[in-house]
C-alpha cells in the first residue's frame, strides 16, 4: 500500500503542496502526480536554488508558485492565483519546516536559547501555517471530504518530552499543534467537510535531519518515499471526528 486508492474514489481531485520544493513537501508532489485521481497539483516553493528538482518536473497537472510562508501577502496572491483556475482544493498539505538555517542549530541547553532565534523557529513553523490556514479557507467551503495537514513533529507533543532540549523547534510545534486545534473548531462551521490534522512523518532522510542522522537506527530512517506514502495512508483513512487530532506515520494518536 502507499498509493491513493482510485478503485473506489473516482472524483477528481486538487492538491496544494505547501514547502513542494525539497524533501518531504516533494515527495508530496511526486506521488500526487502520479495519482490517476488527480488532476491538479499547486506547488510552492521559497527559493529558486533549493526547488531545483521541482521546477526540473515537466507535467501538465502541475503548477509552480514562488511563496514565502512567513509572509501573508504572498500566501494570499497564490490563493487568488488557485482561485482564477478553481474554486476546490481536496488536498492541502503544509510541509514547511525550520530546524537548522545557517548558524541557527537546536539548542541543546538554556545557554544556547537566542531571542531572534526563537522567532524565528515560530514564525516559520507556527506563524506561517497559521496564515495558510486563514488564507486557504475558501477553497475548502465545497461539498467533497477534503484534508487540510500540517507536518509537525513528535518532539512537540508536550506529553511525550522525556528528554528536554531543541526548545524552540519543541515550543513552535506544539504553537503548530494548537493551531490546527482550534482552527479545526472553527472549520467544522465554515468548512464542515475539511479535516484538519497535525501528522508526524518519523525521521526522513531530508535536508532537514540529515546533521542528526548519525544516532537513528536505519529501521527507523525512511526514505521520503515511504513517509509520503505512509502519511497518504493515515490522511486517507481519516474520519470527520478525527479533525484537530495529532497523529503519527503509522496512524497513531500522539499525546499532545
Amino acid at each position: 500500500m502507499g498509493s491513493i486508492d482510485t478503485s473506489i474514489d473516482l472524483l477528481l481531485k486538487t492538491a496544494l503542496i505547501v514547502g513542494g520544493g525539497q524533501g518531504i513537501g516533494l515527495g508530496f508532489v511526486r506521488r500526487l502526480l502520479a495519482a490517476d485521481n488527480i488532476e491538479r497539483v499547486y506547488a510552492t516553493y521559497r527559493r529558486i536554488e533549493s526547488a531545483t528538482e521541482l521546477l526540473a518536473i515537466t507535467n501538465p497537472k502541475l503548477c509552480c508558485l514562488q511563496m514565502d510562508i512567513t509572509d501573508e501577502a504572498q500566501i494570499a496572491a497564490v490563493i487568488k492565483q488557485i482561485q482564477s483556475e478553481t474554486n476546490t482544493l481536496h488536498y492541502v498539505i503544509n510541509s514547511v519546516g525550520v530546524l537548522h538555517e545557517g548558524e541557527m542549530q537546536p539548542e541543546k541547553s538554556l545557554r544556547h536559547i537566542n531571542g531572534e532565534q526563537l522567532l524565528r523557529y515560530f514564525q516559520v513553523n507556527s506563524v506561517g501555517a497559521m496564515l495558510l490556514f486563514k488564507q486557504v479557507q475558501p477553497l475548502l467551503k465545497h461539498q467533497d471530504r477534503s484534508i487540510l495537514a500540517t507536518i509537525s513533529a513528535k518532539v512537540g507533543s508536550i506529553g511525550d518530552n522525556q528528554l528536554g532540549g531543541w526548545y524552540g523547534y519543541r515550543a513552535s510545534k506544539t504553537a503548530l499543534n494548537m493551531f490546527i486545534r482550534t482552527a479545526a473548531i472553527e472549520y467544522k462551521r465554515t468548512c464542515p467537510q475539511a479535516i484538519l490534522v497535525a501528522l508526524h512523518p518519523g525521521t526522513t532522510d531530508t535536508r532537514l535531519s540529515l546533521p542528526f542522522q548519525r544516532n537513528v537506527p536505519p529501521e527507523k530512517l525512511f526514505s521520503v518515499d515511504r513517509t509520503v506514502g505512509q502519511l497518504l495512508i493515515v490522511m486517507d483513512g481519516l474520519d470527520f471526528g478525527d479533525s484537530g487530532e495529532f497523529f503519527s506515520w503509522d496512524g497513531s494518536r500522539l499525546p499532545w
